[in-house]
């Protein structure tokens, strides 16, 4: 076991969480704040809405986990439930507008290369845009599948919709997304 959690697996962090370890529990979540609220972020299209998701989620997230089968996945049971609580909200009321910009900190190195931030930077206010130029359906499609990593047949439960029809959605916004960011490629 390392001495600092900081350097723990997730699934180790997961392990000790699920058996009350307070500490753990606060390095895991930590670990994937940024992830959870970036998507909670795009499926809500609200800080707001996305700040109550990522808190419910959480709690749901410290409730759960002893029933948590794989700990080694916990990443993604973690962003299962943030995309449950958020279509929660979504249901329950119509999201706040939002005219914050939501900024993800880097992990690639680019950090220490302005130029490479400031390429980096642009093109993530590019794809922004690209995202909110999509028609809704299909944004909250192209952000579940490609930042929650959700399978497209949970996609279609959770939208009401079928696979086929999330599929469909799907190669659209990517067809729209790839021509959008050509000049990023």
């Amino acid at each position: 076991m390392p001495a600092d959690l900081s350097d723990a697996s997730d699934g180790t962090l997961a392990s000790r969480a699920a058996e009350g370890d307070e500490r753990a529990f606060e390095v895991l979540l930590r670990r994937h704040l940024g992830l959870m609220t970036a998507y909670a972020t795009r499926l809500t299209g609200s800080r707001a809405d996305a700040s109550d998701a990522v808190q419910e989620a959480s709690i749901t997230v410290w409730r759960e986990l002893p029933t948590l089968q794989a700990p080694d996945a916990v990443r993604g049971w973690m962003m299962t439930i943030v995309s449950r609580k958020s279509f929660d909200l979504i249901r329950r009321r119509r999201p706040a507008s939002d005219v914050d910009e939501l900024e993800v900190p880097s992990t690639d190195g680019a950090h220490d290369d302005p130029e490479r931030r400031a390429q980096s930077s642009d093109a993530m206010t590019a794809l922004r845009v690209a995202l909110s130029r999509l028609p809704a359906a299909q944004r909250r499609v192209w952000t579940m599948r490609e930042v929650g990593g959700e399978s497209y047949a949970d996609i279609a439960e959770k939208t009401g919709s079928t696979a086929t029809a999330v599929r469909g959605q799907l190669a659209r916004a990517r067809e729209s997304l790839t021509r959008e960011m050509e000049a990023w490629r």
